[in-house]
């Protein structure tokens, strides 16, 4: 094989790879989440159908404020019959932080699947992103919240 040859096939693979890594697939899995012995497994298309939950607000990784919607942690534990205990999240890269159970309420954090109503690719935090009300509560601006606010997340481990 020649160097061009090779070249181009490098290439072909790099842009299949950033293709792959910037997109979801309709049946892809997307958030496990471990409840005891009992895994569930939600698409997109899974999580849209739970109840959905909007809020506007600014955040410091991102400028100006965005319209985020997905579903809310209230309603996701609701949903699994989640009452008591903390979830163990965990980023695509391994990054992982406890969100104590009690952050599950109306008003507050979401598992917002689109940004400003558009899907949020893996290179802009997606396709997952526990987001807060940050403008509406003051409170939910503090280190420790954002510290929650996981982005690329994959995972919730009830504890």
């Amino acid at each position: 094989m020649n160097l061009m040859t090779r070249l181009l096939r490098s290439g072909l693979i790099a842009v299949a790879l950033w293709i792959g890594a910037s997109s979801v697939q309709a049946d892809e899995a997307l958030l496990t989440v471990q409840v005891g012995e009992t895994e569930h497994r939600f698409t997109l298309a899974q999580l849209e159908l739970l109840p959905v939950t909007s809020f506007e607000t600014s955040t410091i990784w991102t400028v100006g404020s965005h319209r985020f919607t997905g579903v809310s942690l209230a309603d996701l534990a609701a949903h699994l019959g989640i009452v008591t205990g903390e979830l163990l999240a965990t980023a695509i890269n391994d990054y992982h932080i406890t969100i104590p159970l009690e952050d599950a309420v109306t008003p507050g954090p979401i598992i917002a699947y689109e940004i400003d109503g558009e899907p949020m690719p893996r290179r802009e935090k997606g396709p997952l992103w526990i987001v807060y009300p940050y403008d509406m509560i003051p409170a939910y601006q503090t280190e420790t919240i954002y510290s929650r606010s996981i982005w690329q997340l994959v995972r919730l481990d009830v504890q």
